[in-house]
């Protein structure tokens, strides 16, 4: 997936005209994430306005496919360079519409199910790791979102069943911990991995650019491999370091 700058990084919402594509983004980007956490959230111009100062920023379209998004949470509007969880996501489908739906439908279940429990912590939308649990990332609360999947063949499924049962965090942390990371601000993670015609896959965005240790570190996890056809799977967690 590819990556690129944000319509508006801060500031007030653009006064850019919104296309087709964009409005329908939106829009599915408010839809869902009101499902999830019952709070109010609309459009305002390149984004989706939540509770207090979250907001959900659309960026550019630098790919020109129907179902290629870029996503970036804002916790605080107002101080954006240390609040913004920046991600993006390609959806499939058989239709136009069909595409941006099942992208935004992958990320509000990965990315922002790991957000909004990391804003709520009730244990309603990801798992809650502490910073002393061995099954999170040492040194940092570990918030990580749901799982989704895709594939092809008779095990198209098989790496999103694997992954249901497991905690991604301790499979990369060594490597994270080794690039350093910062401790102002939350750090997203996302997590993409799988396996297509006997090729693996195995991809790691520290905030939206890749981690080449940690990805490194995630390929060779114990998880089905399929022979033939293929079988991918997308997380999300939100690392927060205690103080």
């Amino acid at each position: 997936m590819g990556w690129g700058p944000w319509r508006t990084k801060d500031g007030p919402v653009t006064k850019e005209p919104i296309g087709p594509k964009e409005s329908l983004a939106l829009r599915l980007v408010a839809e869902r994430l009101g499902g999830l956490g019952g709070a109010a959230w609309e459009v305002a111009g390149d984004r989706v306005r939540g509770p207090g100062r979250v907001a959900v920023v659309l960026g550019h379209d630098h790919e020109g496919s129907e179902g290629h998004m870029d996503l970036t949470f804002v916790l605080d509007t107002d101080r954006p360079e240390h609040t913004s969880l920046p991600d993006c996501v390609s959806g499939f489908g058989p239709t136009p519409e069909a595409k941006p739906e099942r992208a935004v439908q992958m990320w509000a279940t990965t990315t922002g199910a790991a957000v909004l429990e990391m804003l709520e912590q009730r244990g309603r939308h990801g798992a809650h790791f502490p910073a002393e649990d061995p099954g999170g990332f040492p040194g940092r609360h570990a918030f990580q979102g749901g799982i989704v999947g895709w594939g092809a063949g008779p095990e198209h499924s098989s790496v999103q069943r694997w992954a249901a049962d497991r905690a991604f965090p301790p499979l990369i942390a060594a490597a994270l911990t080794a690039d350093g990371l910062p401790r102002q601000g939350p750090i997203g993670v996302k997590l993409f991995f799988g396996t297509f015609h006997g090729k693996d896959t195995a991809e790691v965005r520290v905030n939206g650019p890749t981690s080449e240790a940690a990805s490194a570190a995630l390929l060779p996890a114990d998880r089905p491999r399929p022979p033939s056809g293929g079988s991918h799977a997308r997380t999300y967690a939100v690392l927060v370091h205690p103080s």
